[in-house]
């Protein structure tokens, strides 16, 4: 299903899929909130209709202080035993769901939240559409003192591993910890991928989401809001 209009800035559109998502939302139900620019339009929206839904599990501070200024309530993670649906955004997404997230820092608390959730909801620009993951620098949090170790795996896959920094110094995430951004991948199977990378001592948590992929996107394009199933 695509909705027409005509051509819009990268911002009016990340309005659009933020808007779209609404109709994700299950009134009655805690909604599952992510992360991001986009995201951040979705949160706006949500807004709108605060009154239907009892509260929302936040992915990071940051959404943490968006939603609770729009006076939006919001609960712990381990207050919720599952949730309807997850809304967030991605850096790359392909034709089965399967992502890359993460260039926020928030990647590992998208992740548990994502767990929680029944569906995920992926919002997204068309440049995120791609064959094949790994051209956007895949985000690893790490805990600092296996950093080197794990780039040296990374390395021996043909990736590049460095540090995230931010001022200077290592970026800190949510958790204390710090990330990696991997260069070079090309990610032909993100759920075997995903299963390895977990298994290195010191990987706090891979941004590749392929056991916890999108069950839609919703995509904004030129033309409109384009809705992908998987």
């Amino acid at each position: 299903m695509t909705t027409s209009a005509a051509s819009f800035s990268q911002d009016e559109l990340k309005a659009l899929v933020g808007q779209a998502a609404l109709a994700y939302v299950v009134p009655g139900e805690i909604v599952g909130v992510g992360t991001g620019s986009t995201v951040n339009k979705f949160i706006d929206a949500l807004a709108t209709i605060k009154d239907q839904i009892p509260g929302a599990v936040s992915s990071s501070v940051a959404s943490t202080e968006r939603l609770k200024a729009l006076g939006i309530n919001v609960l712990d993670a381990n207050e919720v035993a599952s949730l309807s649906v997850y809304i967030d955004g991605a850096d790359e997404i392909d034709g089965r769901g399967y992502m890359v997230k993460g260039g926020g820092a928030a990647l590992t608390r998208e992740k548990i939240v994502a767990a929680l959730a029944e569906r995920f909801v992926c919002i997204a620009d068309a440049s995120k559409r791609v064959e094949v993951l790994g051209d956007f620098p895949l985000p690893v949090e790490v805990i600092p003192m296996a950093a080197a170790q794990i780039a040296n795996h990374f390395k021996a896959m043909g990736g590049r591993a460095e540090i995230r920094m931010k001022d200077g110094a290592p970026l800190v995430t949510d958790n204390g910890q710090h990330i990696l951004d991997v260069r070079g991948l090309k990610i032909a199977e993100p759920l075997a991928f995903e299963s390895e990378v977990n298994q290195w001592p010191g990987v706090v948590t891979v941004g590749v989401f392929a056991h916890q992929k999108a069950s839609v996107c919703l995509l904004g394009t030129p033309e409109g809001v384009q809705t992908l199933n998987y």
